[in-house]
């Protein structure tokens, strides 16, 4: 892996981790664009430290929000901050279920297969779609509503599947305000990520990567600076009722995708 190839990686996990059109899948993309043919220790060790950058970029813009919420778990109180602390935790419930009970069947499904992504990406292109024509409403997130939520994170593991998309758009037709809905789903990741993480580095599967820490640095500081950008557009672009323009973007790529893999 080049430093250019560690760049656009960076790029599009920062990205793509905010707006909704795929992380995982783009990811995917992107490697069988560039040719990847590298180990699969040195993939994975690239895209821990890809999806760390995105969960710092996450960090620094709800700072306040995620301080709020670890107060809320340490008062233990039955106040607003303690409740949406129980509702992040409620959402986190099907993704890491899903995780820890089909952990190798998820990974078999992230080596190259552009044909599930492409579909995917169609899928994720019809949420958007549904939710842009959604009305808007000043409902907050409901205990149900949270586990429904994250029901949607859970499939929104398969690639081409957007997580910010999917969860997103299930809040927005819930009539959950746009605002909240895109707070809510940024800030419903971050546990995961970090479990995720840590579940890596401490089980050994990333191994003895060969990717220098040059690259990994580099990647790292790619998807940090373009996360803090994508985050901040998205919940603009969330509030302003715009999500049919990314819509438009997944059945583009998800044509293209499944066309590559045809011809």
């Amino acid at each position: 892996m080049s430093t250019f190839e560690a760049i656009i990686l960076g790029i599009i996990q920062g990205l793509t981790e905010f707006l909704p059109v795929s992380s995982s899948g783009h990811l995917e993309l992107g490697k069988a664009i560039l040719g990847d043919n590298s180990l699969p220790q040195e993939s994975l060790m690239m895209t821990v430290v890809l999806h760390a950058a995105t969960a710092l970029s996450t960090i620094v813009i709800f700072r306040k929000d995620i301080i709020e919420i670890i107060k809320g778990l340490l008062q233990f109180k039955n106040n607003e901050q303690f409740r949406f602390s129980v509702k992040i935790i409620i959402s986190m419930i099907p993704a890491g279920a899903v995780g820890v009970l089909f952990n190798d069947e998820i990974e078999s499904l992230f080596g190259g297969q552009i044909m599930l992504v492409g579909f995917m990406l169609l899928v994720t292109g019809l949420l958007l779609f549904l939710a842009d024509k959604a009305k808007n409403t000043q409902k907050t997130v409901s205990y149900t509503n949270s586990f429904v939520i994250g029901i949607s994170q859970a499939i929104a593991i398969l690639p081409g599947i957007s997580r910010s998309g999917a969860t997103i758009s299930t809040s927005v037709l819930l009539g959950i305000d746009r605002e909240r809905a895109a707070r809510f789903s940024f800030l419903m990741v971050v546990p995961l990520i970090l479990g995720k993480m840590a579940k890596d580095i401490l089980s050994g599967d990333l191994g003895s990567s060969e990717t220098s820490a040059t690259l990994l640095i580099v990647g790292f500081i790619a998807a940090f600076i373009s996360g803090l950008i994508a985050c901040k557009w998205m919940i603009s672009l969330v509030k302003r009722s715009q999500l049919k323009y990314f819509a438009y973007y997944c059945f583009v790529v998800g044509i293209s995708a499944i066309g590559y893999t045809l011809f």
